[in-house]
C-alpha cells in the first residue's frame, strides 16, 4: 500500500481553477488594501500567484526570485493585469539571511507593511539512492527549501503579526503565511530522499510557526501545490511525469482563497491546492476534533 493512502482526504479533486477560488470572480476584492510578498515569484506557481492576487485586487505585489529579467517581466505582468496593483521587486537567494531581510525591508519601505507572505521559492535537485547522491546537491535543497522558507517567516513575521492586529480591529483577517509544501511531504518514492525529507519537514514548521505565533493573530498554512508542470517539476524523473496534470492556477486561486480568511480555523495544517474547497470546510468539525492534517507518528493502540 502507497504511504499515500491513508494521508488523503476522500474529496473532489480540481487541477484547474473554478469558481470558488477564482480570484477575479468568487474572491474578486478578497485581497482590496492587503501587500503581498512572494518569493520564488518570477515564474511558475510563484508567478500564477501573484498574478492572482492582482485579479483579487491587491494593494500591491512584491516579487522575488533570482533572475532580474524575469521579475522585471513578472511585474510588467502584474501591471497588465491590474494597473491598479502596484509592483515591486527584488533579486534575492532565500538561502541568503542578509538578502531575504533586506527584500523584506524594502517591501516594507515601498508599500508600508505585508499582510501575505508566500514562501513558494523551492529546489527540486537529481534524484539519486541516498548512499550514490551528492552531499553538496542533497544538502542544498534542504537549504532552499527550508532554510529559505525559515528566512520568509523570520522576517516577515513581526510585519504579519501587525497586519493581523490591524485587519482584526477592521473587523476582517490579515496576518497570512504560506508555506509551499508538495504531496511528496507523504511520500516515500527512492531516490527522492533530499526533496520530500525537507517538504515533510515544512510541514513540521508550519505547525511551530502557529504554536509559536498564533496567540499573535498568524494563520499559517502549508500547502501542497498539486502536480504542476514547471521547470522544477520537470527535474522528477520522467517516468513521473504523467502526474504533472495540474494548472499553475489551481494553486494561486487555493492560497488566495486562504488569504481571505475563509480558512483560518484549519492554520497550522496541510492542505492540498486539490482538494475542493467547500467539502473540506463540511470537514472542519471532524479535522479540528480528530487533530487531522498535521504530522504524527502513527502507532497502534
Amino acid at each position: 500500500m502507497s504511504s499515500i493512502d491513508t494521508q488523503d482526504l476522500a474529496l473532489t479533486e480540481w487541477h484547474a481553477r473554478y469558481e470558488a477560488i477564482d480570484p477575479a470572480s468568487a474572491l474578486q476584492g478578497s485581497a482590496a488594501g492587503k501587500v503581498v510578498f512572494i518569493t520564488g515569484a518570477s515564474q511558475g506557481i510563484g508567478l500564477a500567484t501573484a498574478v492572482a492576487f492582482a485579479q483579487a485586487g491587491a494593494k500591491a505585489v512584491y516579487l522575488t526570485a533570482r533572475s532580474q529579467r524575469a521579475l522585471e517581466a513578472a511585474c510588467d505582468r502584474i501591471r497588465r493585469t491590474n494597473p491598479n496593483t502596484q509592483c515591486a521587486y527584488s533579486p534575492c537567494n532565500v538561502t541568503s539571511a542578509e538578502q531575504v531581510e533586506a527584500a523584506v525591508a524594502d517591501c516594507v519601505k515601498k508599500f508600508g507593511g505585508i499582510d501575505v507572505a508566500d514562501a513558494n521559492a523551492g529546489r527540486l535537485g537529481p534524484w539519486a539512492k541516498i548512499g550514490e547522491s551528492d552531499p553538496a546537491s542533497w544538502w542544498h535543497t534542504w537549504e532552499v527549501n527550508l532554510r529559505g522558507a525559515y528566512h520568509v517567516i523570520r522576517f516577515t513575521m513581526a510585519h504579519l503579526i501587525e497586519s493581523a492586529r490591524r485587519w482584526a480591529a477592521q473587523g476582517s483577517s490579515g496576518g497570512h503565511l504560506i508555506l509551499v509544501s508538495s504531496v511528496g511531504a507523504q511520500l516515500l518514492m527512492p531516490t527522492a530522499s533530499d526533496y520530500q525529507t525537507s517538504k515533510h519537514a515544512i510541514n513540521r514548521l508550519c505547525e511551530f510557526v502557529q504554536v509559536d505565533h498564533g496567540q499573535d493573530g498568524i494563520k499559517c498554512f502549508s500547502v501542497g501545490p498539486g502536480g504542476v508542470a514547471t521547470d522544477l517539476a520537470r527535474n522528477m524523473p520522467e517516468d513521473y511525469y504523467h502526474y504533472l496534470t495540474d494548472t499553475p492556477e489551481l494553486p494561486a486561486g487555493f492560497i488566495v482563497w486562504l488569504a481571505s480568511g475563509k480558512a483560518d480555523w484549519a492554520r497550522g495544517r496541510y492542505l492540498s491546492a486539490n482538494w475542493d474547497v467547500e467539502e473540506l470546510i463540511s470537514l472542519k468539525e471532524k479535522i479540528l476534533r480528530d487533530d487531522l492534517l498535521v504530522n504524527r507518528l502513527r502507532t497502534r493502540s
